[in-house]
């Protein structure tokens, strides 16, 4: 008697924590260094356009089921080991009328909010910080599964957005170079 009432409530116990969530954990995944990276594009002279690739990029992700809206990323690019189509762009984005790599090597993104408007797909909000200035942006992403639901499963990722690069500083070459800068991030988040 005393066993079955034991074993009722311990089976009480797990479907009361099943009912109400409380077994679902956040799940962290890291960037797979290896398959993630970003691009910066930008009109150039009006005709064509110039793109600077960021092939290091690192960082974490924190999703919670429980709290679908809340999410926490912290987003590492390294602006030193960016790249560009030729020397004289390349200089020209490390120097100090752009990156200014030598005084700012890194620009980050810490995300706070997620929006999903599908099981893939949403946006995720945070601050951008590029020369020592943040700027709340937004970011509309892709993801190849649902990122809520597929635990221990890696995920890869797409993420746009389009700035204004003069927000950050970056405001020389305004008659060459547009104000306006499409930023794609694409990454592999492996689960911790």
């Amino acid at each position: 008697m005393i066993m079955g009432n034991s074993m009722r409530s311990l089976l009480a116990c797990t479907a009361a924590m099943l009912l109400t969530g409380a077994s679902t954990a956040p799940q962290v995944y890291t960037l797979d260094p290896g398959s993630s990276s970003a691009s910066a594009k930008v009109a150039f002279l009006g005709l064509g356009s110039k793109t600077a690739g960021f092939p290091k990029v690192s960082g974490t992700v924190r999703f919670d089921e429980a709290t679908p809206d809340a999410v926490k990323l912290d987003l590492v690019i390294d602006a030193s080991a960016l790249t560009a189509g030729d020397t004289v762009t390349l200089n020209r984005l490390k120097g100090d009328k752009f990156f200014w790599v030598e005084k700012y090597p890194r620009v980050t993104f810490a995300g706070t909010q997620l929006d999903l408007t599908s099981p893939t797909r949403g946006t995720v909000t945070g601050q951008l910080t590029a020369r020592g200035i943040s700027r709340q942006e937004t970011f509309a992403v892709t993801f190849d599964k649902p990122p809520l639901t597929s635990v221990g499963e890696a995920l890869e990722v797409v993420a746009t957005t389009t700035i204004n690069r003069r927000n950050y500083g970056m405001k020389s070459y305004s008659l060459i170079v547009g104000k306006n800068v499409d930023i794609t991030m694409q990454a592999r988040l492996a689960p911790r």
